[in-house]
């Protein structure tokens, strides 16, 4: 399926989602936890394993978020039991362990190891506990997948780093790819629609797959680029995320390049956003984690609470993983972050206050912007 194909999806998914839930309350199982015939009540627990701390959305947006959401629906009876891999997989696998034994209700998993995790997800299925792959597709039998569409990602990335060189460049000029961890399947994802958008139009001269993602290895690998092609020589620079942009932007500085090269990044995170504001780094994508998590939360207590009606239409799309095949799903889209539109996505938003993004140094380029 192309990703125009899948975007079209996404759009008709909403308009199914709004009217399943009609029916729903036609049939007398409504999205109200206390009017179903549920499976189990509201006294649910739901386990939540998030990968790692390096990007702080997960612990300062997905956490929170759907802690709220079981809360509020299960009347404030259900909790969430927690834990952070910290970017081991094999941690990941003892927390997944505690959590079987415990026997949560249901498990929402975000892997560091999408492959290495497939043994765990199968105990926990062997054991009667649903898993929910959150964010990144997880290998073995899980149950569904709420995520963003990861190869659009790449692809807004591709196109928005190609508009921004402009015909200044052509098919001789020389970028960096700076992609994700080898690990993460969505890594995988965001640079196949990055390269669709770049191959052809411009020379990948290095490309790398960063190490657990952290800032730090995608500094020494960008050190390691600048120092085989030279740094006026790199036009651009595609990032996968925004941590390691700011890597890559101190290797430049470090470099001394005073002009900095247009930068990709993804996750809004507020220093990147303040970057974005100050031109160090040019663009990233915003994704409604509040979003993405309310609608695992959702999708985890209709599971364990028996609403298939609901839980179908929630994830109403079908992914494919190297192990198993249609597994129900729910795509999030997303939005190109630049100087322009920052008010009208993370303030509008409710992720960032105003007063958040422009303190101290960044107060004159807030002006500049009309952000106040």
């Amino acid at each position: 399926m192309n990703t125009r194909t899948r975007r079209s999806g996404i759009a008709v998914a909403a308009g199914s989602l709004t009217l399943s839930l009609s029916a729903c309350g036609a049939l007398g199982v409504s999205g109200s936890s206390s009017e179903a015939s549920p499976t189990k009540g509201n006294d649910i627990t739901v386990g939540l394993l998030l990968p790692e701390k390096a990007n702080t959305r997960y612990d300062k947006f997905d956490r929170p978020s759907i802690e709220a959401k079981v809360a509020e629906l299960t009347d404030k009876q259900g909790k969430v039991d927690y834990a952070n891999a910290d970017a081991s997989a094999k941690r990941q696998a003892q927390q997944l362990q505690k959590m079987i034994d415990d026997q949560v209700d249901v498990i929402l998993l975000d892997a560091v190891d999408a492959h290495a995790i497939a043994g765990g997800v199968k105990k926990a299925k062997d054991a009667g506990i649903p898993v929910i792959a959150y964010d990144r597709l997880a290998e073995g039998p899980i149950d569904a997948y709420v995520s963003f569409d990861n190869e659009l990602v790449g692809e807004v990335q591709g196109r928005s780093l190609i508009e921004k060189l402009g015909s200044n460049v052509d098919t001789s000029s020389k970028i960096v790819m700076m992609n994700g961890s080898s690990t993460d399947p969505n890594a995988k994802q965001f640079k196949a629609g990055a390269l669709s958008e770049l191959q052809g139009k411009i020379t990948i001269a290095k490309s790398y797959d960063t190490v657990d993602w952290k800032p730090e290895n995608a500094e020494a690998n960008m050190k390691q680029a600048i120092a085989a092609i030279g740094a006026n020589n790199i036009v651009g620079v595609y990032s996968a995320n925004d941590g390691m942009a700011g890597g890559v932007i101190k290797a430049l500085k470090q470099a001394g390049v005073t002009e900095l090269p247009p930068v990709t990044g993804q996750d809004a995170e507020l220093p990147a956003v303040q970057r974005i504001l100050t031109g160090e780094q040019y663009m990233s994508v915003y994704k409604s984690y509040p979003q993405e998590a309310e609608s695992a939360a959702e999708m985890a207590v209709a599971k364990v609470q028996g609403k298939d009606i609901q839980f179908e239409a929630l994830a109403s799309e079908r992914v494919d993983s190297p192990t198993d095949k249609g597994i129900p799903a729910q795509l999030v889209p997303v939005v190109a972050l630049t100087k322009s539109n920052i008010r009208s996505t993370v303030v509008e938003d409710g992720i960032y206050k105003v007063s958040d993004i422009c303190t101290g140094e960044f107060k004159s380029a807030c002006a500049a912007a009309k952000l106040k």
